[in-house]
């Protein structure tokens, strides 16, 4: 009987020590466990907003041992491909660079993947009410990287302008003026990037469309059916852009210009003026220039209504945001959470602010550096007193809008009218 009680005791003794090192074992399996976030992120190796994402994710990797960013970085339309092609074969990223309107919000929407983030996002580090509402209930779909984005910039060199013997135009007429100087000197009037047709949308007609209606919200009634793009208003718009080209303001040759030369020539002093959204401001690397930069609104133009003169079109602020896929799992959606908290960190917004990649904060309680560089000044003071109108491609997408933009570029090339163009828009819109 004793040796049978020994014996039990044994194996009673084993048993625990067994069960004891395999909790040991379970809890630090559960304690290595990788959270992997897959992840879609904008930017390239060579802009701010590449080698930030870089350098905070490895930060991140760093300090979170148990979770991965694992993203996939592209930019311009190689991103919007990507994000299209991923959701139609069923990859869908946890966490992306997103927004809300027809060009960044939209094929997240038709994948059913926008994911309301009112009851995630922290009102002690936000500042909610600088963030807008962007589904029919208030819904928010991604957490803007500041307030309101400005498409419709135009970067004046003052240092230039003055050179030549102008100052800051009040109207049309005094850009047209400029223009036999500047040719004289080998210099562009205005440069944009033509050969983005997303540039023609974005950045010059969203603004003119408001302009000749005399309606901010012009585009976005069109969409609704409330007007047609073949009303005269927005034709009248469209014809600005034969009008720029035949007065010299702005070259036919501009439609072989991409993104990067045209920050480049305005950057080189080959432009006294170049058409962008705020965003391109730090992208100016020349000090000579950026010091010198005015970040105005168009000026009034020929037959505008006066409601809207000195307007500026403006959308919500793209940025992160977590999709339904990435939502479902309680660790993932914990895991993206906690490095959009360092994504959106104070020092990380301030670097954002003064790479130019944003108007103005939403952090709470945030106070903006007084030692900003000059041109983000200007960029926060164009956005505190400016007029905002509808962003075209917030609103207009597809077929719709591919036409739009090849058809802006047409104009200006002289291989379509104005007219035509309006035609082709509202035909494949209704």
């Amino acid at each position: 009987m004793k040796k049978l009680l020994g014996l039990l005791l044994m194996t009673v003794l084993i048993a625990g020590s067994l069960f004891a090192a395999g909790g040991k074992d379970s809890a630090a399996a559960e304690e290595n466990k990788m959270v992997v976030v897959k992840t879609m992120a904008y930017g390239d190796n060579s802009n701010s907003e590449g080698v930030n994402w870089v350098r905070v994710v490895n930060t991140f990797h760093e300090n979170n041992p148990n979770i991965k960013i694992d993203f996939e970085m592209l930019y311009d339309e190689a991103y919007h491909q990507k994000v299209v092609a991923r959701l139609a074969s069923g990859d869908v990223p946890h966490l992306a660079y997103m927004g809300a309107d027809a060009r960044w919000g939209a094929p997240w929407k038709e994948a059913g993947q926008q994911y309301d983030h009112r009851d995630i996002i922290d009102s002690s580090f936000y500042d909610l009410n600088l963030i807008p509402p962007m589904g029919p209930n208030g819904e928010i779909y991604e957490i803007p990287l500041g307030t309101s984005n400005i498409t419709t910039v135009l970067y004046m060199n003052k240092a230039l302008v003055e050179e030549l013997g102008f100052s800051q135009p009040k109207t049309y007429a005094d850009l047209k003026a400029m223009v036999p100087a500047a040719k004289a000197a080998g210099l562009e009037v205005v440069s944009i990037d033509g050969a983005d047709g997303w540039a023609w949308g974005s950045c010059l007609m969203s603004v003119m469309a408001a302009r000749t209606s005399g309606d901010p919200q012009w585009v976005s009634k069109a969409v609704d059916g409330q007007f047609k793009f073949t009303d005269k208003e927005f034709v009248s718009a469209l014809e600005y852009i034969e009008m720029m080209v035949n007065d010299g303001v702005i070259s036919s040759k501009s439609v072989l210009v991409d993104y990067g030369t045209n920050i480049s020539n305005f950057s080189n002093k080959k432009a006294l003026f170049m058409v962008q959204g705020q965003w391109a401001a730090g992208g100016i690397e020349n000090p000579e220039v950026s010091d010198n930069t005015v970040m105005m609104a168009w000026p009034e133009m020929p037959g505008e209504k006066s409601s809207t003169n000195g307007s500026v079109a403006a959308a919500i602020q793209v940025g992160y945001g977590l999709t339904k896929a990435g939502a479902a799992d309680p660790e993932v959606k914990d895991a993206a959470m906690k490095f959009l908290s360092v994504f959106y960190s104070e020092p990380e917004t301030t670097q954002r602010l003064r790479d130019g990649a944003i108007v103005a904060p939403i952090l709470k309680g945030y106070t903006v550096p007084s030692d900003l560089p000059a041109i983000m000044k200007e960029k926060v003071a164009l956005a505190q007193k400016a007029l905002n109108t509808d962003v075209i491609d917030a609103y207009l997408s597809g077929a719709p809008n591919d036409a739009l933009n090849a058809g802006m570029q047409k104009i200006a090339s002289g291989q379509a009218t104005a007219a035509q163009i309006a035609a082709e828009v509202e035909g494949l819109l209704r």
